[in-house]
């Protein structure tokens, strides 16, 4: 009794077809988590799909419940270990991809294939918790499409697959104008609703407030996307590219860090000189650092700037931020400092790197001029051995002294971190300046792309009669960096990002005409705030638009959209069917002798008006009233194509209609 009513609970039971596309939908769903769910998990649910998939293929039975109790359980024990908690984005999601793996190996009958498809539509939506590129939002839409096909599947059994789908797309197709109106009118949120848990943010890359050696190089290696920037008019030179940002001032002997800052809304320099306006469109990064030209003549909106020139975001960049910005290549800011600045900017650890200590004081003894031990610094760099490289040796204790005497290989960071130490030790104020260096323009759609592996460190030098001037020693190891980038700078052979690559023509036409797809979506997709969505609005004739207009503005949209969308189905409707036709005929050749059909009437009251009315009618009425209601009503059969075609028995039935109502036509003219 008990194994009859669990399956009376469980309903219909599913058809091998049905089996298949449930596979296929968990499949599609769970394929775009494995590129940021933990291996453990994407091997677990790759392995139960394949043993779902062998089980369908051999028809064997599905495991018992017993053994998925236990699945459950070692799963729930593994994402607890791997997460320490079972609250926040990353543990929720990787339970409900475990929940959908394991729910099919128990699904028999259509109440538990219906729970696993509406699992698969909320899974859907977690993609977007983690990236909303243009390439997942393709691979969610596909999976939709399968997913409501195989939902229509189980509510209409026995329809080909190829119905479902071609309903399915006319299902998303119906959507999208209210898909549209939803997206330009919905009250915007400024930042994601998914932004809201703190592991939200995790995974982002960027520049560290920190620079050890090696840690720029380390981020030199990856080709994701830094920023990309649209220039009013010609672009600048690649060498007057530097992208400012944190500025280290405090050295423990081996890591540098930023020191004691203050911050402004109104520049503490005077902005003067030739300009050069672009805007930024910056990915983000969790931290709140906007990067500018050296140096930027103007504040953006919710901006501030620091006493070292960097400008900084009131909160954390955790959204594409897109900000306007002019800045004045060359321009050094004004002669006055304040004493603590300059102190900080000597201060050296006691007890390392003697070496070099003992270098910088000979050069200040020899030349006295600090413009002297600076060029006495650059041109060593130039005379000695030094290579310019992306896998350097480690360092130690005296890391300075081994780079400059001993190893002589180093990224931008060794170089500026020497250059900065040197100069402290010479009595100089110096410190070390992070950022990017270059990026590319893509010939596509314009837009200048700086990227991680664009990441540079340069140094700044206090002169008294000029203030803080820009020293970069990496022009002077490998200028080739500098006028071209990275991968003209670094030794044939060494790791470079496979996307920075310069010898492969055709792969950087792709990448060209890909990221500008991507970058149209980020502008006017993911990059429709609310400042757009206000300017939009505003062109369209909405001259204060807030929540209430807004809101006004979809209902009514909505609603007009709603009664075509209803019009098209019914006209579509009318005008596909061949039997309502027909039917129709019937009553404009009846309205000759005053028996026109009512709307309300149905074809069988219809049809005995008509008999009491003029009983010779009849037989014939009777006829085709009942061929007209098998042909309309009989949901049993698949009369469509048969009734376009008239090959199957449908199609026969509906040319007998058609001439018992050309015959009933002779009889009513008698």
């Amino acid at each position: 009794m008990a194994k009859k009513a669990r399956k009376k609970d469980e309903g219909a039971p599913l058809t091998r077809s049905h089996e298949l596309w449930l596979i296929a939908c968990a499949a599609l769903t769970l394929a775009p988590h494995a590129v940021h769910a933990p291996l453990w998990l994407s091997l677990a649910t790759g392995g139960m799909l394949a043993w779902r998939g062998l089980i369908w293929w051999r028809r064997r039975q599905l495991p018992p419940r017993w053994l998925l109790a236990l699945l459950v359980l070692a799963g729930s024990v593994a994402v607890l270990a791997t997460y320490r908690h079972f609250f926040g984005k990353d543990p929720g999601v990787a339970l409900l991809i475990l929940f959908l793996a394991l729910k099919l190996m128990e699904s028999r009958g259509v109440r538990d294939a219906l729970a696993a498809l509406f699992l698969c539509y909320f899974l859907l939506l977690t993609h977007f918790l983690y990236t909303q590129s243009i390439e997942v939002a393709g691979v969610t839409i596909a999976a939709l499409v399968v997913i409501t096909a195989t939902l229509a599947g189980l509510a209409h059994a026995g329809r080909p697959a190829s119905a479902n789908l071609r309903l399915s797309s006319l299902m998303l197709v119906q959507a999208l104008p209210f898909m549209l109106v939803l997206f330009l009118l919905f009250p915007r949120v400024q930042g994601p609703l998914w932004g809201l848990p703190m592991d939200a943010y995790s995974g982002l890359t960027g520049l560290s407030d920190t620079m050890s050696p090696g840690s720029i190089s380390e981020l030199s290696l990856s080709g994701a996307i830094a920023f990309r920037v649209k220039f009013e008019g010609k672009p600048p030179p690649h060498n007057m590219l530097y992208w400012r940002g944190p500025v280290l001032r405090h050295f423990d002997g081996r890591n540098w860090r930023p020191g004691r800052q203050t911050v402004s809304t109104e520049l503490p320099y005077a902005a003067k000189g030739p300009d050069i306006a672009y805007a930024v469109t910056l990915e983000p990064h969790n931290k709140a650092w906007l990067f500018a030209l050296e140096m930027p003549a103007l504040l953006p909106p919710d901006a501030v700037i620091s006493s070292d020139y960097q400008l900084l975001s009131r909160t954390l960049v955790r959204a594409r931020l897109r900000y306007e910005l002019r800045s004045h290549p060359g321009l050094v800011p004004g002669t006055e400092e304040s004493t603590e600045t300059l102190k900080a900017s000597l201060q050296l650890p006691a007890g390392i790197n003697p070496r070099a200590r003992a270098l910088a004081a000979e050069w200040r003894r020899q030349l006295g001029d600090d413009e002297a031990v600076i060029r006495q610094m650059l041109g060593h760099f130039r005379r000695e051995f030094f290579v310019y490289t992306l896998t350097p040796p480690p360092l130690g204790k005296n890391g300075i002294d081994e780079f400059l005497f001993e190893t002589r290989r180093g990224f931008c960071e060794h170089y500026a971190a020497a250059f900065v130490f040197m100069m402290r030790a010479a009595g100089i104020p110096a410190r070390v300046v992070t950022g990017y260096q270059g990026g590319e323009q893509n010939p596509v759609d314009g837009y200048f792309i700086v990227r991680q592996s664009d990441a540079h460190a340069w140094a700044e030098v206090w002169l008294a009669n000029k203030g803080w001037v820009r020293i970069d020693p990496t022009a002077a190891i490998a200028p080739s960096r500098i006028e071209a980038g990275l991968a003209a700078a670094v030794p044939e052979g060494e790791p470079v990002p496979f996307l920075v690559r310069s010898d492969l023509s055709w792969l950087r036409e792709l990448r060209f005409r890909w990221e500008a797809m991507n970058n149209s979506w980020n502008q006017w997709v993911l990059g429709y705030n609310p400042q757009r969505q206000r300017e939009l609005l505003s062109r369209l004739g909405m001259r204060e638009p807030d929540w209430q207009s807004m809101t006004a503005a979809l209902a009514v949209l909505s609603g007009l959209l709603m009664l075509a969308l209803t019009a098209w189905a019914l006209r579509r409707r009318i005008r596909l069917d061949p039997a309502l036709r027909a039917w129709n005929r019937l009553s404009c050749k009846m309205a000759g002798i005053g028996l026109a059909r009512y709307a309300w009437e149905g074809p069988a009251d219809y049809a005995r008006r008509v008999a009491e009315a003029r009983p010779e009618l009849a037989m014939e009425m009777e006829r085709v009233a009942a061929l007209y209601i098998s042909l309309r009503y009989d949901r049993r059969k698949s009369r469509r194509d048969g009734l376009m075609d008239g090959k199957n028995e449908d199609g026969k039935l509906l040319q007998e209609m058609n001439q018992m109502i050309a015959g009933l036509k002779i009889h009513a003219a008698r």
